[in-house]
């Protein structure tokens, strides 16, 4: 995929799959966050906040840092992988404190 924008007209099948998949991988993370947080809530188990929060790291925030990025700056496209990369890293990072840390 280029970096400008492409008509959905112009878009190519791959590149249209392709931004379909970002967006599910970002829909069904944010929908298994949100359980971990309702289990979060219901339980008061802090592990499950953290199981949360890497979810949405791990899956949504890189998907609105590119989107955010590509359309409202002109950045260049090492800055978009370097925050995707970022976010995905923190991700991992709570996940695993939810699974080893001390709660």
């Amino acid at each position: 995929m280029s970096d400008e924008a492409v008509p959905l007209t112009d878009a190519t099948l791959f590149e249209v799959f392709t931004v379909v998949s970002l967006f599910l991988v970002a829909l069904f993370g944010t929908v298994i966050a949100y359980q971990a947080y309702r289990g979060y809530r219901r339980n008061d188990a802090g592990s499950m906040l953290y199981l949360a929060i890497g979810l949405l790291l791990l899956t949504l925030c890189p998907f609105l840092v590119n989107i955010v990025i590509n359309t409202a700056t002109d950045m260049a496209r090492i800055v978009t992988v370097f925050a995707e990369n970022l976010s995905r890293l923190l991700g991992l990072v709570a996940i695993m404190y939810s699974l080893y840390g001390q709660h």
